[in-house]
């Protein structure tokens, strides 16, 4: 099955359900407040997290080097952000862990290697070799 689709009927399933554990624990009110609460405070951090990548960035540039990791890390708190803005707890434990710095660079470590070695099994798909060729310019007479 597609990996989106199940993301697509996935993801709603399981914050309905937190919805409804929560909200039976703590209340329909303090469930929303809490909802808007994370949503506000984690954008708001990942506001502050993004200005700072962005002054390393301009850091890194400034030392005429490439900002790699400033430029991957921006891409992950802005998705972080979106993330905390989406209703649902989920999506807010996963955005927090994208919006902190310390396991933002452990995920993005973890990403960052995976791909790596994805790289390095690619370059064994290729042999390398020399060739001559044989033909005879005697041959090719027309």
């Amino acid at each position: 099955m597609n990996t989106a689709l199940i993301l697509i009927i996935g993801i709603p399933l399981i914050e309905i359900y937190l919805f409804i554990k929560i909200g039976s624990q703590i209340g329909a009110f303090n469930t929303v407040l809490l909802i808007l609460t994370t949503a506000v405070v984690g954008v708001a951090y990942a506001r502050y997290e993004g200005f700072n990548t962005l002054k390393s960035g301009i850091g890194q540039l400034l030392k005429n080097e490439m900002p790699i990791y400033e430029i991957i890390s921006g891409a992950t708190l802005a998705f972080a952000a979106i993330l905390l803005i989406l209703p649902g707890f989920a999506t807010d434990f996963i955005g927090s862990l994208l919006v902190i710095p310390l396991t933002r660079k452990i995920i993005l470590g973890r990403f960052i290697k995976k791909q790596e070695n994805k790289k390095k099994g690619e370059d064994k798909n290729f042999i390398e070799g020399d060739y001559e060729d044989i033909s005879d310019d005697n041959d090719k007479k027309v």
